[in-house]
């Protein structure tokens, strides 16, 4: 159990984490691009926003395309947890398992913000159907290399507004940097390769 410890903690706090700077943004800032927190200049930014949809706010063009989506965010994260699981009953490598526990970290993390933050802090859209299970994700985390409006001869994106990286936040992040461990376990580089050779040696 002892080795289980570290693991749990660690889901523990991603979802924690993540829970209270959505629920400060909340709380201590106003909705919008326009308002924002200077961290490192204009590069790197707090902006409240609201993610009614997918990553990069993709939304699926129908009535109970947000409830499609909360579902399928709550059956990955049950079954990310059950993977977990047999991964460290099987003793599967470190990485692999790290990778995994980010997964579901931000899985659970977005997950609450679809089912609850549409009843608890009443921010469903006008276009939502019901409040259970469509409630907007919270974004805040703003790494603004470039943003403006496109030039209106451009066509089909003339005239919108763009920044080069979307706003996101620490479920997200949790979830990039699980997906680059399990690829990495996947596909270790070379230098990993040689090392895991001379520690386990060939009889």
């Amino acid at each position: 159990m002892k080795r289980y410890v570290k693991y749990i903690l660690a889901l523990l706090l991603i979802i924690l984490a993540d829970q209270g700077s959505k629920l400060w943004v909340y709380t201590h800032m106003q909705l919008g691009p326009e308002h924002h927190i200077k961290i490192l200049g204009n590069l790197f930014k707090f902006t409240y926003v609201l993610n009614y949809g997918m990553a990069f706010g993709l939304q699926f063009g129908f009535k109970y395309g947000k409830l499609l989506i909360t579902l399928v965010r709550l059956f990955a994260s049950l079954y990310i947890a059950v993977h977990i699981i047999r991964s460290l009953v099987q003793e599967g490598a470190s990485v692999w398992i790290w990778g995994w526990v980010c997964l579901l970290g931000g899985a659970i993390g977005n997950t609450i913000d679809s089912i609850f933050y549409g009843i608890y802090l009443n921010n469903v859209p006008d276009i939502a159907p019901m409040k259970w299970f469509h409630g907007q994700v919270i974004d805040m985390l703003h790494i603004d290399f470039w943003s403006g409006v496109i030039p209106n001869w451009v066509p089909i994106w003339g005239g919108q507004e763009v920044c080069v990286l979307p706003i996101f936040n620490i479920a997200d992040l949790a979830i990039f940097v699980g997906l680059s461990f399990v690829f990495f376990s996947l596909n270790p580089l070379p230098i990993w390769k040689k090392k895991a050779q001379a520690t386990n040696p060939i009889v």
